[in-house]
């Protein structure tokens, strides 16, 4: 079987080297075989760097609360516009009301036992001055009155506490915007112990969005603030979006061994299909020239046989490039510039319209568009 395969392997080598024979000598072209041709022309090319993040609010608030209890009511709910100092959920008062209650009760007891202090002291300095009681009385009834001012002092911020804490049952909204995250239900218990538990995240406007892109460290030497980014998202990737680079944070980040920094990207979302958390594939541009004569990169790497390779030329530039000038190949130097990875920006040597050879092509000029069992890329040289 295997010397079968390979009989068949080298006829069928034989008979494509004939059909290309006879293609050429019915064609009377004693010129150039069939060749993989691309067409030099103008246009841009940008240096990019490619990079990955996610979308997030420009502002973020977090809702908590600075008191325990049992949620009573809640107000809103995703997606509830809300307005800086509305209600937004309230908190069983009942406990915190009766402490007002209690601190009221104990105001008032310290302002009766002042009161009593004041009238000791003045009848003690008018018996003081009759020489009727001794320096000692004097001084206890001083030090006794000194004692209920402070401890009015002391009752009157313990119901300022209260009242306070009272006050916090009630929770308002700290700013504009949309609720995007509600984490409790009425009649959950909400405990503040060291950190006030989060009961709703807020944003204050999903018209401007930023970008947390992790650049490598590689790259991160291109970006600067003030470069153009753009970007597509998976939920819309037919649509290519624009940002701009705001910052870039010095803080590294460690990913998988590989060191990273956050990058900040401005963008705008006025027709509001970008949501918080969606990723981005993102385009840093580092460098843009529009508007110059480019080649694509296949052209710079040609592969032409010996048997039709020109001499190369005299001038050495960047790289080398097979002109078609005449049905001839002309060996011609070239001057780069910028390469985005398809296409080479070509700052001498070639103008707008040059035919590039790429290589041979075993596809007949006159069936380039028919297909047939040798006509895929397989069959290029």
């Amino acid at each position: 079987m295997t010397i079968k395969k390979l009989a068949f392997g080298v006829a069928l080598f034989v008979v494509l080297m004939v059909l290309w024979g006879t293609q050429r000598l019915a064609s009377g072209d004693p010129g150039l075989p069939p060749l993989e041709i691309t067409t030099v022309d103008r246009g841009e090319v940008s240096q990019r760097i490619v990079a990955y993040g996610s979308l997030q609010p420009v502002e973020r608030v977090e809702v908590g609360s600075q008191v325990s209890g049992i949620v009573d009511e809640i107000y809103v709910d995703f997606n509830s516009r809300v307005q800086r100092g509305d209600v937004i959920a309230r908190i069983d008062p009942s406990t915190f009301e009766a402490a007002v209650s209690s601190a009221e009760a104990e105001l008032e007891s310290a302002e009766a036992t002042l009161e009593l202090a004041r009238l000791q002291w003045q009848r003690v300095q008018e018996l003081r001055e009759a020489r009727i009681v001794p320096q000692s009385d004097v001084d206890e009834a001083r030090a006794s009155l000194r004692q209920a001012e402070s401890s009015v002092q002391v009752r009157r911020h313990a119901l300022d506490r209260a009242v306070r804490e009272l006050e916090r049952c009630t929770i308002l909204a700290p700013a504009d915007g949309i609720v995007i995250s509600r984490s409790v239900d009425p009649g959950q218990t909400v405990a503040a112990s060291l950190s006030a538990p989060v009961l709703f995240e807020i944003v204050a406007d999903l018209t401007q969005m930023h970008i947390h892109a992790s650049v490598s460290e590689a790259d991160i030497g291109m970006v600067s603030e003030g470069q153009a980014v753009r970007f597509v998202v998976d939920a819309h990737r037919d649509r290519e979006l624009e940002g701009e680079v705001v910052q870039v944070r010095n803080a590294p980040i460690m990913e998988d061994n590989v060191v990273h920094y956050e990058t900040i990207i401005a963008v705008n979302n006025d027709e509001g299909f970008l949501k918080p958390g969606m990723t981005a594939e993102v385009s840093i541009i580092a460098e843009e020239r529009a508007d110059v004569v480019r080649v694509r990169n296949t052209a710079l790497r040609a592969r032409i046989p010996d048997d039709i390779r020109p001499a190369d030329p005299e001038e050495t530039g960047d790289a080398l490039v097979y002109r078609i000038v005449d049905r001839e190949l002309v060996a011609t130097a070239v001057w780069t510039g910028l390469n985005d990875g398809i296409h080479t920006e070509i700052v001498e040597g070639l103008d707008a319209g040059d035919q590039l050879a790429i290589g041979l092509s075993l596809i007949p000029e006159g069936q380039r568009n028919r297909r047939s069992l040798f006509s895929g890329d397989q069959a290029q040289y």
